[in-house]
């Protein structure tokens, strides 16, 4: 392996994959295809997989860049059916708040196709519970703080290649985002520098799901080519 002296740090030579015009295409259009079948699943079986599964989909996420290549994310994974139970409890009430009193109309009438609402089951019935957070900021073992850099940013992409790897094993997920989560720094007994990002039961769907039949958007509406 090549590898050369950076200011002072050992940088190693990119191993760039590339392939022909017409593979290029191919491959480009079947990954399209075979992620437009993604879809967030809320009926989530309780069926178990291995977890070895699971830590290879962190893994996957774990590759996404970050700010200053400082990885600001903790993946919090919970299997023990007390704390999903509390997590539960203490989602279904703020989401009761908002659903009453904190959503305005509009964005109640817009979530009207989707059939959602403030019960949220798969907190519980999901094998996995991930509750992925952002660090905001490091603390090394002195106490002294050090910054982390673009953390919502790093965090969210992420987030996405995790979704894309869930989808990849075979499995089903979705983004809940209760909101405050403050209490699931509290339940799980979090650091001061971590705060809750996303919620993303991870399992098999159940036997018979039902998803919206929502269409994308076109190319034309979400690219400009200048």
């Amino acid at each position: 392996m090549k590898t050369k002296d950076v200011n002072g740090f050992r940088h190693v030579k990119h191993d760039t994959q590339s392939y022909a015009e017409d593979e290029m295409r191919e491959r480009s259009k079947a990954y399209y295809e075979w992620l437009d079948k993604r879809r967030s699943v809320r009926e989530i079986s309780d069926r178990s997989f291995p977890k070895e599964v699971l830590d290879n989909i962190i893994r996957a996420a774990s590759t996404a860049p970050s700010g200053a290549h400082k990885q600001p994310w903790t993946f919090c994974v919970v299997t023990d059916s007390g704390i999903k139970s509390k997590i539960r409890e203490a989602a279904e009430k703020e989401e009761y708040e908002s659903y009453q009193s904190r959503m305005s109309e509009r964005w109640l009438d817009d979530l009207k196709p989707i059939g959602t609402d403030w019960k949220k089951p798969f907190l519980e019935t999901a094998p996995y519970l991930v509750v992925l957070f952002k660090r905001v900021f490091e603390r090394d073992a002195s106490g002294v703080k050090s910054n982390n850099y673009y953390v919502n940013e790093s965090v969210g992409i992420a987030a996405g290649m995790f979704i894309s790897a869930v989808h990849h094993a075979g499995l089903v997920t979705l983004t809940h985002t209760p909101s405050p989560m403050n209490f699931l720094s509290d339940i799980l007994e979090r650091p001061d520098n971590e705060r809750a990002f996303l919620v993303l039961p991870v399992g098999y769907p159940e036997d018979e799901v039902y998803v919206p039949d929502f269409d994308r958007k076109l190319l034309s509406e979400v690219a400009v080519y200048y």
